[in-house]
């Protein structure tokens, strides 16, 4: 009770025995504690000893940091002890009296030291060390523990070589070394290690060739040596370990044919060889793998044709081939592969029309065949595929028109048709094409106009450019993404683009485009409208972007090098003061029905490691070192990558709780029972280098920051091009979620609102003042604010977040959402922590609102605004859907409230309070005000002399 560990068990009558996560004897000894994942934070209280009888510790996934007690040794009958997923720091070497001990788990915590004390512990059969710094050799005690049968060192910055000693631990049957900085070859003397089950060596340097002994490990089930550096052909003797379900060799630069001996491997279920430099033809052999569900081959040289035998691979769901220098026509036979729901033959040398048996796969979801000399039309027998959701044939010798018949593929959520020789309109009927997220048409010869139809589609992306298509631009057009450049368009440029809160990328270059420029939402990173017949002055929240965005439009004006200056106007200028900022709302995107059809463990997890594969003929790129596909690098819990996939069931759409334009996020509970969200970005958004900066931001600033607002990343998975990560699971969703739902909305009453608002305004002043160098999340709105199953607040997304340099001018690029920007970005285009202030103000006033505040920001910016809001009472702008505050108390905090809100919404940067002064304040609330909701008026709360003070705005 002393330690504090049961602080909240107020019953001290009740016998010990009786406390949740203790278990007696029958004589009323404790034998087992389980505190795992209680919150748990200090150091282990040296108490712990005097337990003697103490069989069982479990004391993971808390925040226990310091050393372990040297008490520990006392324990001489623990037989398990797992403090996996903490901080702890250093091993006492007492722990050589354990002498019991059968398992200990150390996973992800701080050791950088494993003491030779270990070596001592003859019993020890389970050894788990997984993420921690250790930075040394492998510990050479460990050759002691010949009992041991699981030993788990992976992510532990090991370095140098396997030495010839790990034949000594014969009764290993789980070795893991993955993730590390380990060297030379792979010693012949593991094949003493007769029991190994699971040889896990991916991801270091290990070099030379595979040892011909590995054939003695007959009891293998998992043998992954994948992302190495390894040389020489594949040994025959491989076909020895029959019992091998698991055999990974991609990214490696093994070279010489498949072995015809591979055939023997029949309890093979994945096989992946891709990305080495292997030669010859597919063996026939393969045929006699009855089992295999997944091949992959991808980017190799093999030559010939696909062999016949190929068609006895009946549960085959995945067959990749591409990137490799096979020939002739696609065989017809491949339409005998009932299974079959990812078919990759892109980038190869297949030539002539595409097989009509292809049109048998019904359960096929991707099909690749871009980059080949395929001709003929678009046959009409791939329209009827019901679960295709991925068709690419792009750069081929494809010609005619797109059919109409199209439209009866309607889990399709990507087409590329590009590169080719089509004509003739564009279809109507894509337009029912209700789940398509891209579209790429580029480079044929499409005319006609844009059907208006396609505006009704919510694309990432939309790429018409180099066809010759005429006419106006649709107003209805949405998409992040939009390449209409090199055409014969004309009319002006929509108006309503400025609508398009998501826009990212629009280029519209080479064509007839004339009036005036629009305004574009501040989302706009990349902007092409050169060579156009535009004309008039340059907007000027544009005139950040270079000259060349431009250029080509003689009859443009604006303050940008190489362009006249505009003429004063005071009808434009009027016009221009008088806008008032238009606020857009996050677009809650429902799941398409094509998800529906991901559900193969194979296809996930193919995804997970061949993304880049889309670019590999023009930029060949190989995966990094970081690039860990079946271990998750995570610092807050030992996840797998295979409980991932078990929890989520590969992804199945049934555990997607949201998508958008990054991707998806998926509820998932892991076998330790704790409950996880998983973000995973599309495979097209994994390959974009903003998508790419964001992910590795955002790991870069959750894994160096904590605090109790801010939400916690547990981990993450990082390939070339492919990632997800892994959050504590938030209950209630986004803030912007539950104000938008009456029912929801409801629940958050006024007092759950006030410490919303409190607990953002904690967790920037911690990112602002308490960091080095401070940290500017740069996207405060109510769609980054997350609330748990208590209705709390969490600060999330930082993907955009960035670190103020104080030698640096710290100028950017607008980011953020619509609605939330600090005025001042418009023109200077320099972020400090005024422009989070700025925000957090609209988020207050939102959360008071119910709403975003919209037109009243304007209002209260504005030089009228003493007149326009003088007779507007606090009262008259709260949320009506809850019942108004009834305690002078939350009167007052309600008011205090709007007052920090009015104070953050300040014009000037320099007369904003700091969050430190507003979280300050917030932590002994004052009473403002002894007078009804009613009777209080927004010019008085605007006009209030609270955080005034100069300390207040430094």
């Amino acid at each position: 009770m002393e330690t504090g560990w049961w602080s909240n068990y107020r019953n001290v009558g009740v016998h010990h025995c009786t406390w949740p996560g203790v278990r007696c004897s029958a004589t009323g000894s404790v034998i087992e504690i389980d505190l795992s994942g209680h919150g748990l934070n200090g150091s282990i209280t040296p108490q712990i000893g005097v337990l003697s009888k103490l069989k069982c510790l479990n004391l993971s996934s808390n925040n226990l940091r310091g050393e372990l007690p040297s008490s520990l040794g006392n324990l001489t009958q623990l037989a398990v002890l797992d403090v996996s997923y903490n901080e702890i720091h250093s091993i006492p070497l007492e722990i050589e009296k354990m002498e019991n001990l059968v398992s200990l788990n150390l996973t992800r915590n701080l050791i950088a030291d494993m003491p030779s004390a270990i070596g001592l512990l003859t019993n020890l059969t389970h050894l788990i060390m997984n993420s921690n710094p250790l930075r040394s050799i492998i510990p050479p005690h460990i050759w002691n523990l010949k009992k041991l049968m699981t030993l788990h060192l992976g992510n532990c910055q090991l370095y140098d070589s396997i030495p010839p000693n790990i034949g000594k631990l014969k009764s290993l049957v789980n070795l893991r070394l993955s993730n590390n900085m380990l060297v030379g070859p792979i010693p012949s003397s593991i094949s003493n290690v007769t029991n190994l089950e699971s040889l896990l060596l991916q991801h270091n340097q290990l070099n030379g060739s595979i040892p011909e002994e590995i054939g003695r490990l007959t009891n293998l089930i998992t043998l992954y040596l994948s992302s190495n550096m390894l040389v020489g052909p594949i040994p025959s003797s491989i076909s020895n370990v029959t019992n091998l379900e698991s055999l990974l060799l991609q990214v490696n630069q093994l070279n010489g044919s498949i072995p015809q001996e591979i055939g023997r491997l029949t309890n093979l279920i994945t096989l992946s060889l891709w990305s080495n430099m292997l030669v010859g033809p597919i063996p026939s052999s393969l045929g006699n793998l009855s089992r295999l569900e997944s091949f992959f081959l991808y980017k190799n040289k093999i030559n010939g044709s696909i062999p016949s035998a190929i068609t006895n691979l009946k549960r085959l769901t995945i067959l990749d081939l591409g990137a490799n220098n096979l020939s002739g026509q696609i065989p017809s036979f491949l339409g005998l592969l009932p299974s079959l729901s990812s078919l990759y033959l892109d980038s190869d040398l297949f030539e002539g029309f595409i097989p009509l048996d292809i049109g048998k796969l019904k359960n096929l979801t991707l099909l690749y065949l871009s980059n080949n000399k395929l001709t003929g039309s678009i046959p009409l027998f791939l329209l009827h595929l019901p679960n295709l959701w991925r068709l690419s044939m792009a750069s081929n010798l494809l010609e005619g028109r797109i059919p109409h018949e199209i439209e009866s593929l309607n889990s399709l959520g990507y087409l590329d048709l590009s590169d080719n020789k089509l004509s003739g309109p564009i279809p109507s009927q894509i337009g029912n094409l209700s789940n398509l997220i891209y579209l790429i048409l580029a480079n044929n010869n499409l005319s006609g106009r844009i059907p208006l139809q396609i505006g009704g589609l919510s694309l990432y992306q939309f790429d018409l450019s180099h066809n010759i298509i005429s006419g106006d631009i649709p107003s209805q057009l949405n998409s992040q993404n939009i390449d209409l450049s090199h055409n014969r368009l004309q009319g002006v440029i929509p108006s309503q683009f400025g609508n398009l809160t998501h826009l990212s990328i629009l280029d519209l270059s080479w064509n007839n485009l004339t009036g005036m420029i629009p305004e574009f939402p501040f989302s706009v990173e990349n902007l092409n409208l050169s060579l156009n017949s535009l004309q008039g002055p340059i907007p000027d929240g544009l005139l950040h972007f270079p000259p060349d965005t431009f250029i080509g439009n003689k009859y443009l004006c604006g303050s940008i090098q190489g362009f006249r200056p505009c003429p004063s106007s005071p009808t434009v200028n009027k016009e221009r003061k008088s806008k008032v900022v238009k606020h857009n709302l996050p677009v809650v995107i429902l799941v398409p029905t094509y998800l529906l059809f991901i559900s193969s463990s194979a296809l996930v997890m193919f995804i997970l490691f061949r993304q880049y594969r889309a670019k590999a003929l023009k930029s060949d790129p190989s995966p990094t070192k970081n690039g860990n596909l079946f271990s998750i690098w995570n610092f807050d819990g030992k996840i797998a990558f295979e409980d991932i996939i078990k929890a989520t069931e590969d992804f199945d759409i049934k555990y997607c709780i949201g998508t958008g334009g990054y991707g998806s996020v998926y509820r998932a509970v892991l076998p330790s029972g704790k409950v996880v969200a998983l973000k995973k970005l599309h495979r097209l958004e994994a390959e974009q280098p903003a998508y790419d900066t964001g992910f590795r931001n955002e790991i870069k600033f959750l894994t160096e920051i904590r605090h109790k607002n801010i939400v916690k990343l547990h981990g993450f998975c990082l390939h070339n091009r492919c990632m997800f990560l892994i959050y504590e699971y938030m209950e209630k969703g986004s803030l912007f979620y539950d104000l938008s739902i009456d029912e929801e909305a409801v629940e958050l009453d006024w007092t759950k609102r006030v410490n919303i608002v409190k607990g953002v305004a904690h967790a920037l002043s911690y990112m602002h003042h308490d960091c080095n160098p401070p940290i500017v999340h740069r996207d405060i709105s109510s769609n980054n604010i997350l609330l748990n199953s208590e209705l709390e607040a969490f600060i999330a997304d930082f993907g955009t977040a960035r670190l103020l340099d104080p030698a640096s001018s710290n100028r950017t690029v607008i980011v953020g959402t619509y609605g939330y920007i600090a005025p001042e970005l418009a023109y200077s285009l320099v972020v400090t922590e005024k422009c989070d202030v700025y925000s957090f103000g609209v988020l207050a006033l939102e959360i008071l609102m119910g709403k975003h505040p919209g037109e009243l920001l304007s209002t209260l910016t504005s030089s009228s605004s003493p007149s326009s809001i003088q007779n507007v009472m606090l009262n008259e702008i709260l949320d009506p859907r809850l019942s108004p505050p009834r305690s002078r108390k939350m009167v007052g905090d309600i008011a205090f409230v709007a007052v920090i809100a009015f104070a953050c919404l300040r014009a000037k940067p320099k007369a904003r309070p700091t969050m430190k002064s507003a979280s300050q304040e917030f932590l002994h609330i004052k009473s403002l005000i002894s007078v009804p909701l009613h009777e209080i008026s927004l010019i008085e709360l605007k006009n209030h002399k609270m955080l005034m003070s100069c300390e207040s705005f430094k």
